[in-house]
């Protein structure tokens, strides 16, 4: 069990009536964003003196007392491997990997070893603790058979920005797809909503009802008879999101077995996340990074006859 490390007693005033609890928190603890202090109320770290229930959304009064518990950072439990990483970009605040296909991100139930997570933990010694001890520094994903560039966060002031920035939508993300089929639409914009499968629970589908708002935008680069090479702007970052978009346009992914049919010319998903544009979250600087095409990816481009001059 984690040790506490500080607790805080804070007061409202009258001027903080209306305000809600984790934006209150997140203006009275310095370095603290709102995620955060989300975090910490979910994780019951946050009392309302009288109130039974606390959650993020509670409207001040403007005269509660407010305890508020921080915990030591965790201490990491992982076993650090020599496996080669791509490093992209990297300063003291954050790294850019180019995360190459078959790899988990991090250790989850029957993938404990060969992980992103135990890859950077043995080559980046400093890393953000926020996402607890199984994800340190993670703070997005890819799912294993995708390729590409992935931020990793080497402090907690540059996690809880970055999480702010993928909230906010500022981190522009471009992917590249190989899809079966000629698009009648050479770009496109899809705008629907996607929530669980009701026949398999582990699967994603466009939904009419009950779903989460996604939005793609799309544009063919190159076509041959067959396929086409698509490059993909995401608006938003729902759980496979690409894939069950181009399922829904009748344009599967090469080699997606789970949304398409597996194919004898790709072992895997030919889905590359190449391109990131972000601001630097401390310095402010505007960054471009991009990772180079897998090996696996420019083959089965080459057997097909498509072209990327990008």
């Amino acid at each position: 069990m984690r040790e506490i490390k500080e607790i805080l007693n804070l007061k409202a005033e009258i001027e903080d009536r209306g305000t809600r609890l984790d934006a209150f928190l997140s203006e009275k603890i310095e370095g603290y964003t709102k995620s955060y202090t989300q975090k910490l109320i979910e994780d019951d770290l946050v009392e309302i003196i009288g109130k039974k229930k606390t959650r993020p959304g509670n409207k001040l009064k403007g005269d509660e007392e407010i305890k508020v518990t921080l915990l030591e950072d965790e201490t990491l439990d992982i076993i650090p491997e020599d496996i080669p990483l791509d490093i992209v970009y990297q300063d003291e605040h954050i790294v850019v990997i180019n995360k190459r296909p078959d790899m988990v991100v991090h250790p989850a139930a029957g993938h404990h070893n060969g992980t992103l997570v135990n890859a950077i933990m043995y080559h980046i010694k400093d890393l953000s603790t926020i996402s607890g001890v199984v994800r340190p520094g993670i703070v997005h994903r890819l799912d294993k058979n995708t390729s590409g560039l992935i931020i990793v966060a080497k402090t907690n002031e540059a996690h809880l920005r970055l999480t702010e920035m993928f909230k906010d939508k500022t981190i522009k993300k471009t992917y590249l797809a190989i899809c079966k089929g000629n698009f009648k639409n050479k770009e496109d914009r899809i705008e629907n909503q996607i929530g669980r499968d009701s026949k398999d629970r582990k699967k994603m589908t466009v939904v009419r009802d009950n779903g989460r708002t996604a939005i793609t935008n799309y544009k063919v680069i190159n076509e041959v008879e067959y396929f086409s090479l698509l490059e993909i702007d995401l608006e938003t970052g729902r759980t496979h999101q690409i894939r069950v978009h181009m399922k829904y346009l009748n344009h599967s992914i090469l080699g997606d077995d789970v949304y398409g049919k597996p194919s004898k010319k790709a072992t895997r998903q030919m889905l590359h996340a190449y391109k990131l544009n972000f601001e630097h979250p401390i310095t402010g600087e505007k960054l471009e990074i991009i990772g180079n095409l897998p090996e696996d990816f420019k083959k089965v481009m080459k057997n097909l006859g498509l072209e990327f001059n990008g």
